[in-house]
């Protein structure tokens, strides 16, 4: 891909062959007069970017996701328009429930906005997932969900969002971001969560020019950087900005608390290692920078006293919000947007359930979301059998 760290049309596809785990090499025309050479050679003298060269040699320039999509053969559109089960979401609450609902027989389809896989999908290294005593790379993962799916013929869409939710009679309606509407007899929503942004002077402009939020994604462009920066003490923060520790030669820690909060076993990982600089007690308050970060200010809380530094970029893992702005006026949500359930998972909506990551009370752990895939999928066929739906079938056969 050539592009630049100020285009915005180039962030967004590299974000969208990111989350689909699409391996592939980034020139910045600003920085290679090589690659410029390039870029004006395959348009006759423009410069339109991205420009994207696929290894068959053709191009796309400033694509669409849709384009992308269908160039790289990922489907955006349902084969069929009613369902038993639409699930919006296909990480691994919804990857999990798509299989179960494959072996009960249950007519199913996972619709998700960009890759499948979720934010496992793009985490550097899984530690605490039971069966992977080494350890396993979160796309690694995330590609076995995704097999075992496709190996139960489960259909799977992605780059395709749900933009509306109703009820249509009996059953469930669903309008996609592509124009296509589904009907369900139930729903299952497991939609996860975002990284939360800081909110300071700065951000928002050099988001993809200097500021990111997935390591795994962006890390690998910073090689050979003398300075990053990872905004967050928790384990998020701590597990990132030890992947980009092969990347830059300091790692610089904040935390706005008095103390890291990861657990003891990331904070012995940096604090043993010579490359990491830790300051707690310290907010940042702007981002500075034309087209790219050039400085980053910060604040002791204790003292008082300003703080300037100049890291190549800055990432960002202070948390997580709820992607559910799908179900505003929807469903039940609390102040903070996760969706409402019951111990079922049942929404307030009938026939709509919740799981994973968006759900209230959720552990916001990769097992725990594999687990509530899989026991929503078992409420959501008591569901269907109630209603008729389903023929009633004996599991214990």
């Amino acid at each position: 891909m050539y592009g630049a760290s100020w285009c915005p049309d180039c962030h967004r596809s590299k974000a969208f062959l990111s989350a689909h785990r699409i391996a592939f090499d980034w020139v910045d025309i600003d920085q290679d007069k090589a690659g410029l050479a390039v870029v004006e050679r395959l348009q006759n003298g423009g410069r339109t970017i991205p420009t994207i060269v696929f290894p068959d040699g053709s191009q796309l320039f400033e694509p669409s996701d849709e384009e992308l999509a269908n160039k790289l053969g990922i489907a955006v559109q349902a084969e069929h328009g009613d369902y038993d089960l639409v699930i919006v979401g296909g990480g691994p609450a919804g990857l999990s429930a798509a299989i179960y609902a494959a072996r009960e027989g249950i007519s199913v389809v996972v619709v998700d906005s960009g890759g499948l896989g979720g934010n496992a999908g793009v985490t550097e290294r899984i530690d605490n997932y039971p069966g992977f005593p080494e350890g396993i790379g979160g796309a690694a993962l995330m590609n076995r969900f995704e097999a075992q799916a496709r190996r139960y013929q489960v259909e799977l869409v992605a780059g395709a969002g749900v933009r509306g939710l109703g009820r249509d009679g009996q059953d469930l309606a669903l309008r996609l971001s592509t124009g296509q509407e589904l009907r369900a007899h139930a729903v299952l929503v497991a939609t996860g969560s975002t990284y939360r942004r800081l909110g300071i002077p700065g951000e928002d402009a050099l988001i993809g020019a200097g500021i990111h939020f997935c390591a795994t994604c962006d890390g690998p462009f910073y090689r050979g950087a003398d300075e990053l920066l990872v905004v967050g003490g928790g384990n998020a923060g701590l597990e990132e900005g030890l992947f980009l520790a092969q990347f830059a030669k300091k790692i610089r820690i904040v935390q706005n608390e008095a103390t890291l909060t990861a657990s003891r076993l990331l904070q012995d990982k940096i604090n043993s290692d010579p490359r990491f600089e830790v300051h707690t007690s310290t907010v940042l308050e702007e981002f500075r920078g034309q087209r790219k970060l050039e400085e980053v200010v910060a604040r002791d809380t204790l003292s008082g006293q300003e703080l300037r530094w100049h890291p190549t970029a800055a990432f960002i893992f202070i948390g997580q919000t709820p992607n559910s702005e799908l179900l505003g006026g929807v469903v039940d949500l609390d102040r903070w947007g996760f969706v409402i359930t019951d111990d079922a998972y049942r929404t307030s909506l009938p026939g709509v359930y919740a799981a994973g990551d968006v759900r209230a009370r959720s552990t916001k752990q990769l097992a725990a979301a594999v687990g509530e895939g899989a026991a929503a999928l078992l409420a959501v066929r008591s569901y269907l059998q109630k209603h008729d739906h389903l023929a009633v079938v004996d599991v214990n056969s």
